[in-house]
């Protein structure tokens, strides 16, 4: 048994050997066959991975191909993606020529296709702690938020995964909220292209919210609070837990947001609907909504006129 691994292993480097050289061809056709090999190699398994990134010049030369035509840039970014899902092999991929490169293709409208295997390579890399602050450094931040405000961007739903993975780290934070994150992932939010893309653009705004610098932004933002009253009565459940977390924490920080929440009539209905209806997060950041509203307005109406009471 272990011979017939170690044959395979050895047949598999003397494959990956022919293959990186017949990349190097003056045909295309035969660079997109060994490309195309190399990526059907490395698709599931951990260990052909390893060895293709063992392979003496392989990543450079696969960076360089990521350079050139359409093709051959798709088949070698699919190539660099396989590889980055290996944990043990994410620090060494994230060099800073590579995210630059990667930022530039996020932000070129030629290939929608590179355009989603580039924003798939940051995520995986960025899901290693130690590569986050790269990213933030190298601009890749900016890059996202700025392919993501183009309304048709084909690769809306990676760059917001991308960046909603980035924006765990708090340096980052900072800077998607320089770039102008918010008003681009209200604008997301509200449209109705896409529930799911909606959800992630309100649980990355959720995530800004925690410290100081978005919850300011989202605070200033022209009838925030009315926004995600209309969120929450959308259809999308994820879009309801993250606007019901903004929500808790504008309240947390700011008297205008509840006196605005307290002058919204159906705000109390669309509570109440909720926390029958709603998933079990989304009842819960209900509940502290309820609690939080009741109380801003008790002291505020202590005659007994209350909505809540009404209601």
């Amino acid at each position: 048994m272990t011979h017939s691994l170690t044959m395979s292993a050895a047949r598999i480097r003397e494959t990956i050997t022919e293959c990186l050289s017949k990349a190097q061809s003056d045909s295309p056709e035969v660079q997109q066959k060994a490309l195309q090999t190399l990526a059907s190699i490395t698709k599931v398994s951990p260990q052909n991975r390893n060895l293709l990134a063992q392979s003496d010049g392989a990543i450079p030369a696969l960076l360089s191909l990521s350079r050139s035509s359409t093709t051959l840039q798709a088949l070698s970014l699919s190539i660099l993606f396989h590889i980055s899902l290996n944990p043990n092999l994410k620090q060494s991929l994230a060099e800073m020529e590579t995210i630059y490169h990667l930022n530039s293709i996020i932000l070129s409208l030629s290939s929608p296709e590179s355009s989603i295997l580039a924003s798939s390579l940051i995520c995986s890399l960025a899901m290693l702690d130690k590569n986050k602050a790269m990213f933030g450094v190298a601009g890749t931040i900016q890059s996202l938020v700025t392919a993501v405000s183009d309304p048709g961007c084909p690769a809306a739903h990676h760059l917001l995964s991308s960046l909603a993975e980035l924006v765990q780290f708090h340096g980052n934070c900072t800077l998607a909220v320089r770039s102008g994150a918010v008003p681009v992932l209200i604008q997301v939010a509200q449209s109705n292209n896409s529930e799911d893309l909606a959800g992630t653009s309100l649980a990355i705004l959720g995530l800004l919210a925690r410290f100081e610098e978005g919850l300011n932004a989202l605070r200033k933002t022209d009838q925030i609070v009315n926004s995600m009253v209309d969120v929450l009565k959308g259809r999308c459940m994820l879009s309801k837990e993250g606007a019901a977390e903004i929500l808790l924490r504008l309240f947390d920080e700011s008297e205008g947001c509840v006196r605005d929440a307290l002058r919204l009539p159906e705000f109390p209905t669309v509570l109440a609907d909720l926390s029958i209806r709603g998933s079990e997060r989304t009842r819960e950041k209900v509940s502290s909504l309820m609690k939080k509203l009741m109380e801003a307005d008790m002291d505020a109406y202590g005659d007994g006129n209350s909505i809540f009471l009404k209601w």
